[in-house]
């Protein structure tokens, strides 16, 4: 009998789950597909693309709101089994408490667990497609930069010249072993430019010691050569930020090129954590909710508990990413930045699990 009710207990909570990620999605839809229209109105495509797009960006975006919905998941669960008197039922057949929050607590962990290896796997892949669609509607293929194991590759087109841009590695603003090749428009090489390190402070960049190929002659520049382009250190360090438009395997891929080129890894080493973290996050929001409906009471009106649902998520959401920027600024350690706030969570989720028990 106790199974059965185990049973019943996940059902309703996974329904309330699947309802409102319904919901939260049919929103997404409605005002991201006015955001693609309003970004497309200057340009001569039909109404399929901004909903395509929408529809391939979607998914991700519910990915990045599910601990919202998990949180007002879990506290209209509690609604409904306190309205119907389903505690006093449950309680009669030796299910306290902590035991019906351990049932939805496990659920959530193991529902996190299937979001992160399949959810957001497929989610990335569609958000890489809606980015890379986006991109070839909004600009040209005239700058270009990837991060490969053989290093960091730039395209760049200035004064009617293309440049093949390959260094092995960078290093704060340089980049170590560059070589340059020039072509004009009709693609007819030009020379080639060699450096050990080139300064790329600024869109000009400052070429020391350069080795000049030209007509098959080769001269080395004794002072320091300015190379106009259109990137820089900052513009570079930001080409590569969309994480959540890799999957995990991808990541890892991404983070072995990183470190090849002598990149700072600390941003991917941080979405993967949270990624990893994922499902404890998840379940610590059930938890609060879990908390704050048995303890609170049940006669208040619904919005009530909405509103206390959106504060906690909004506080939650801003001191996650105040860590995160800290970590990226390198002020605090990554582990540090995951765990204190995952600890102040826990430690208020015992406190409340503690009360509850007593009741």
């Amino acid at each position: 009998m106790i199974l059965t009710y185990k049973k019943n207990i996940i059902f309703s909570f996974l329904k309330n789950i699947f309802n409102f990620s319904i919901f939260f999605f049919s929103l997404i839809l409605i005002l991201n597909i006015l955001q693609e229209i309003i970004f497309f109105k200057n340009l001569d495509v039909g109404f399929f693309i901004p909903f395509y797009l929408t529809l391939l960006n979607a998914s991700s975006v519910l990915f990045d709101v599910f601990p919202f919905i998990f949180l007002i998941g879990a506290m209209n669960f509690f609604i409904e089994i306190l309205d119907k008197n389903e505690l006093i039922i449950y309680k009669s057949f030796g299910l306290s408490n902590l035991k019906i929050i351990g049932v939805v607590l496990s659920t959530s962990f193991f529902l996190g667990v299937f979001l992160v290896l399949i959810f957001y796997n497929i989610s990335s892949n569609l958000k890489f497609l809606y980015l890379d669609i986006k991109n070839n509607h909004t600009k040209d293929d005239k700058y270009l930069a990837v991060i490969t194991a053989n290093g960091l590759w730039i395209k760049d087109y200035v004064s009617e010249k293309i440049n093949y841009i390959n260094a092995k590695n960078i290093y704060n603003e340089n980049l170590k072993e560059v070589i340059i090749s020039q072509f004009d428009n009709d693609h007819n090489f030009l020379r080639l430019i060699s450096s050990e390190n080139i300064n790329i402070k600024n869109k000009n960049w400052v070429i020391k010691n350069a080795n000049i190929t030209e007509d098959n002659i080769t001269i080395k520049k004794q002072e320091p050569m300015i190379f106009r382009t259109n990137f820089d250190v900052e513009i570079i360090s930001t080409l590569f930020s969309n994480l959540s438009a890799l999957d995990l395997i991808k990541l890892n891929k991404l983070k072995k090129d990183y470190t090849s080129l002598g990149y700072s890894t600390v941003k991917i080493n941080s979405h993967l954590l949270n990624l990893y973290m994922y499902p404890i996050y998840l379940s610590i929001m059930v938890c609060i909710a879990s908390i704050l409906m048995l303890n609170i009471g049940h006669n208040k009106p619904r919005i009530f508990y909405l509103i206390i649902g959106i504060l906690v998520s909004v506080i939650v959401f801003y001191a996650n990413y105040l860590f995160n920027v800290l970590v990226e600024n390198q002020k605090i350690s990554l582990m540090f930045s995951v765990w204190f706030v995952q600890f102040i969570l826990l430690l208020f989720c015992s406190v409340g699990l503690v009360r509850i028990n007593e009741k």
